[in-house]
C-alpha cells in the first residue's frame, strides 16, 4: 500500500496530477481543492494517498492534509458515495465547510458538487 508520496509534479491534467518519484511517475487522482493548493509543474509536493486495489487496476488518490483524506474516507462509506463523487464533494466543498453542511442539513451545499442530487445529498446529511 501507498500512504505517502512526495516528488516533483511531472504535470497536471483534469483530476489528476503526475508525480515524479524518483523517476517513476505516479497518477494520482485528486480534488479540486488539492490540484489548487498543491503548486505548478516542476514544484515539488507531498500528497497523503489512499490506494484502491481492484482486479482490474490499482487506483492512488491524493490529498494535501489528513482532514481531506479522511473526509474522503468517511463519505465512501455512504451508500452510493464512490471515489469519483467524494472527490468531486471535497472540491466543491471545504472540509472545513462539510462539516458545517452537514450539521446545518444543507442539502443545498452538497448538491453543488457533479453527481450529488437531491436524494444523495439527503443520504450525506442523515
Amino acid at each position: 500500500m501507498i500512504g505517502k508520496l512526495s516528488g516533483r509534479i511531472d504535470s497536471i491534467s483534469g483530476s489528476h496530477v503526475i508525480i515524479d518519484v524518483g523517476g517513476v511517475g505516479y497518477v494520482v487522482t485528486c480534488s479540486g481543492r488539492t490540484l489548487r493548493e498543491m503548486g505548478a509543474v516542476g514544484d515539488s509536493a507531498s500528497l497523503r494517498i489512499e490506494t484502491h486495489v481492484r482486479e482490474d487496476a490499482i487506483n492512488l488518490y491524493g490529498f494535501i492534509d489528513a482532514l481531506e483524506q479522511d473526509w474522503f474516507r468517511l463519505l465512501t462509506t455512504v451508500q452510493g458515495v464512490g471515489a469519483k463523487v467524494a472527490l468531486s464533494i471535497l472540491g466543491t466543498v471545504s472540509p472545513e465547510q462539510l462539516g458545517h453542511a452537514i450539521a446545518a442539513q444543507d442539502k443545498a451545499a452538497l448538491t453543488q458538487a457533479d453527481g450529488v442530487g437531491p436524494k444523495l445529498a439527503l443520504r450525506l446529511v442523515t
